[in-house]
């Protein structure tokens, strides 16, 4: 390992990372961050959590809410007990694609099945196994898509290109929420002759987002070649086996490299926080400030515009600045903005689109930039394996987000006061990050 860092100089070679970008193969491996809008913005975030949270039949807003955190908080924990060993078997057997296609191909069986939920609180367990489960599956899937980050960016393009996907993400959300809101929830009668009864335009709208899903995940399994770099196809060995081929990986990191655990540990605990703005924010608009299903998708694509664009400039600083300092900036945003919705929420409406809308602004530079960061520094031929470990420390602790909310919703009585569990999540976050010295680069 040398002992250059993050931020001073362009990382070492990492594994298949090209001499030179691939416009195509960038365009469509952002084309999955495109199509993956339908679960992140339609179905955990602006749609069918909300929904869930306030159709009548389903039990009522703070009963659900508090269903909803733990039932995420039990997916993380899967997540977070598998997320490492998926990822260290697709780089050992060269299968990243193939597991990516697999674990993106559940999520939209996951989505369309939810369908099903009609507004009744016999449903509502349905619903709720339907949604962990997609939320497991889509994790496993972004273990590999993350890992394949180094296949279509340089090492000097790789926070633009990070941006790139997490900004048409945000797009993809944009324009699918459009369709979504004018197509099936805003006209008493939509396509198709949908209407609201029996919550058909919701339910229409997740066989909609399954669709789009599919479609656009579609072109990086054409364009981007399977990884075929340094550790594929190594000896294989059986499920528990890699656990302790896990431990000795750690176990070498912890001697070689504490920046990148620190990193890890840093981040798990930030970016629960950054999910957390995203499960609960539909569900806050919705309970607390009082918008309509229709409104908060408005308020959504508003957001998908401010957090897309800040994305895709802030990578260009990335390169230039490195991630770190992109993120640290992000999170105090995120903890300013957050505070300021609770001190002010008896202003309403109001107050929540303009740090709503701020919140956004910081959250996907965060994001990214915590990418590109470990992109950067992770070993050659264990992309999938680290992320794995991303995947894992963040699960690992994904139970605080939730809980936190689900806590001081109990405390304070009024669901409102779950914003103050979010924001403690990333203010922590953020101090662990500031002790997280300066990231070792891999040797080529």
């Amino acid at each position: 390992m040398s002992g250059t860092t993050e931020s001073s100089v362009p990382a070492a070679p990492l594994v298949e990372s090209p001499e030179r970008t691939n416009t195509r193969r960038v365009i469509a491996w952002g084309l999955w961050d495109w199509g993956s809008a339908s679960f992140n913005a339609v179905v955990t975030t602006f749609v069918f959590t909300v929904y869930l949270t306030t159709a009548e039949g389903f039990g009522g807003e703070t009963l659900v809410s508090q269903w909803l955190a733990w039932t995420l908080s039990a997916a993380g924990l899967v997540i977070a007990v598998l997320a490492p060993v998926t990822g260290q078997r697709s780089d050992t057997s060269g299968r990243r694609k193939f597991w990516l296609g697999v674990n993106t191909a559940l999520v939209v069986i996951a989505t369309a099945l939810l369908f099903l939920v009609a507004p009744d609180a016999a449903f509502l367990p349905l619903g709720l196994l339907l949604l962990g489960a997609g939320n497991i599956f889509f994790e496993f899937a972004g273990v590999n898509y993350n890992a394949m980050l180094s296949q279509v960016a340089t090492p000097r393009t790789i926070g633009r290109v990070s941006g790139f996907g997490w900004g048409m993400g945000y797009l993809g959300g944009i324009v699918l929420l459009l369709i979504v809101y004018f197509g099936f929830i805003s006209p008493e009668v939509g396509l198709f002759g949908v209407t609201g009864d029996d919550g058909m335009d919701v339910r229409v709208s997740m066989l909609v987002s399954a669709v789009w899903f599919g479609l656009f995940a579609l072109p990086v399994f054409f364009a981007v070649p399977e990884y075929r770099g340094r550790g594929a196809h190594r000896e294989r060995v059986g499920f528990f086996a890699s656990y302790r081929r896990l431990g000795a990986s750690i176990t070498r990191l912890w001697r070689t490299n504490r920046p990148l655990l620190g990193f890890l540990a840093a981040s798990a605990v930030f970016r629960d926080g950054l999910a957390g703005v995203f499960t609960f924010g539909g569900v806050l608009a919705a309970g607390t400030f009082g918008f309509s299903a229709g409104e908060v998708i408005i308020f959504a694509i508003a957001a998908n515009v401010v957090a897309g664009i800040s994305t895709i400039s802030v990578g260009l600083l990335d390169d230039r600045l490195g991630a770190k300092p992109v993120i640290v900036v992000a999170l105090i945003g995120l903890v300013v903005a957050g505070l300021a919705v609770f001190v002010l929420h008896d202003g309403g409406q109001t107050v929540f689109w303009i740090f709503g809308l701020a919140l956004c602004l910081f959250v996907g530079p965060a994001q990214s930039a915590a990418r590109s960061y470990l992109a950067r520094i992770v070993p050659a031929g264990e992309e999938g394996e680290i992320f794995g470990l991303y995947a894992t420390t963040g699960r690992a602790v994904s139970f605080l987000a939730p809980m936190a909310f689900g806590v001081f919703v109990a405390i304070g009585g009024a669901q409102y006061w779950g914003i103050l569990g979010i924001v403690a999540v990333l203010a922590i976050g953020l101090v662990l990050l500031l002790f997280v010295r300066p990231a070792r680069t891999p040797s080529p």
